[in-house]
């Protein structure tokens, strides 16, 4: 009678623990948030400055995924990505969820309604708990089902932030960088590079980027993410990527004293 007791208690406790574990899964899936003022300037310097005062602003809350911070008026967006939308690229397997993809971006009304929307959905499902592997097979299936819906016109997402944490090459792997590479994109539903000549980048770039935290110098634009969500990108010049370098250094001191990953190469 003694040794069945024991059993008997000894299998509730392990069946405690199982339990125990299993409510800290979703813990595993969550991204230590910035600094809310922080956080903000981040976002809002993917903008030019004369729509940063105007745009609804938003931030990452771990527990729930993309909150709005300040409502604007102009029609504008902008947010801090921690998993940004290229991680649904390619084949190589979503093993985890990195903590150090730094992504500010910016929509207007149009990429709001469309583009914006994967970056929302996977904050959310990361913030419940969902695997990172299933997050890129479902984020993936909405794409091929269309799901998600190309802008429903031309409009423009910007990118200026002097910093930017991602993959360098999603299509191939899973290989991240930090650069400072401000740049804007143009939405380009289904438009090829042939269509409007537009460079198709090399190898050799790709390792330039990877080793040197920006695209090497080209006035021309490239076409990235091609098909219903393809963008038609163009890189800001040396003066105005050194003018907004320059504009956000305090701002970039901190984030490299928040983490190593995040300062910028020389």
């Amino acid at each position: 009678m003694r040794k069945v007791l024991v059993s008997i208690i000894m299998a509730l406790l392990f069946s405690i623990t199982v339990v125990a574990e299993n409510k800290q899964i979703p813990g595993k899936n969550k991204i230590e948030p910035l600094p809310r003022d922080l956080e903000i300037q981040l976002a809002l310097s993917a903008l030019p400055p004369h729509l940063r005062d105007n745009a609804t602003v938003y931030v990452l809350n771990p527990d729930k995924g993309f909150e709005v911070a300040r409502q604007g008026t102009n029609g504008f967006h902008a947010l801090v990505a921690r998993t940004g939308d290229d991680t649904f690229r390619g084949n190589w397997p979503l093993k985890e969820y990195r903590d150090d993809i730094l992504y500010p971006i910016s929509f207007d009304e149009a990429g709001a309604k469309a583009q914006m929307r994967v970056f929302f959905d996977a904050a959310e499902m990361q913030a419940k708990g969902t695997p990172p592997e299933e997050l890129k097979r479902i984020i993936q299936d909405r794409y091929r089902t269309h799901y998600y819906k190309a802008p429903d016109r031309a409009g423009v997402s910007y990118m200026l932030s002097p910093i930017l944490r991602t993959y360098v090459n999603p299509d191939e792997s899973e290989n991240v960088a930090t650069a400072n590479i401000p740049h804007v994109m143009y939405y380009a539903p289904n438009v090829t590079n042939q269509e409007v000549g537009a460079a198709t980048p090399t190898p050799e770039q790709f390792a330039y980027f990877s080793q040197h935290g920006r695209w090497p110098e080209t006035p021309y634009p490239i076409l990235i993410l091609h098909g219903p969500h393809g963008y038609m990108v163009q890189f800001r010049g040396v003066t105005e990527r050194d003018a907004i370098t320059k504009e956000y250094e305090d701002m970039l001191a901190r984030l490299c004293k928040i983490k190593e990953a995040w300062c910028l190469p020389h």
